[in-house]
């Protein structure tokens, strides 16, 4: 009987563990922030809601991607009106910018170069694809 209730108690207490972590592991939000505009108030607002974001729900409690393509994408380059601002959110473990490479190959099939990025942004094949796959991994999708 005394096996029984040890037994008992033990996989009751690795049940209870499990479905505890897995709570906690869903309590992260996830948000994708969609910038497509080259508009200077636009692209602010877009690093003003993950600022927001971020200081709300504090650190390690939160993951947001902004994902730049079509003229959204000046506001990752060095010469783009946010890149003072970009320049300091970049290194945030919480924050993540990424910049589509689609973009970027239309810029330089035009231009004859590719916009230089700043420090700390990842380049992602298609924005509008990397925001579609976040979504499908349970990304809040917010566009400013």
């Amino acid at each position: 009987m005394k096996r029984f209730n040890i037994l008992t108690i033990l996989l009751t207490a690795i049940i209870g563990f499990t479905a505890t972590t897995a709570g906690a592991a869903d309590a992260t939000h996830k948000v994708v922030i969609q910038v497509s505009s080259a508009d200077a108030g636009t692209q602010n607002l877009a690093l003003n809601n993950a600022a927001n974001i971020l200081k709300d729900l504090g650190p390690g409690n939160v993951q947001v991607e902004i994902v730049a393509y079509g003229p959204g994408l000046s506001m990752l380059t060095v010469k783009g009106k946010t890149a003072k601002r970009v320049k300091n959110m970049a290194f945030n473990e919480d924050l993540q910018f990424s910049a589509c490479n689609n973009t970027m190959n239309a810029v330089m099939k035009k231009t004859g170069h590719k916009p230089v990025l700043t420090k700390g942004v990842k380049v992602v094949p298609a924005g509008v694809v990397r925001i579609m796959e976040l979504q499908e991994k349970g990304y809040s999708y917010i566009r400013p």
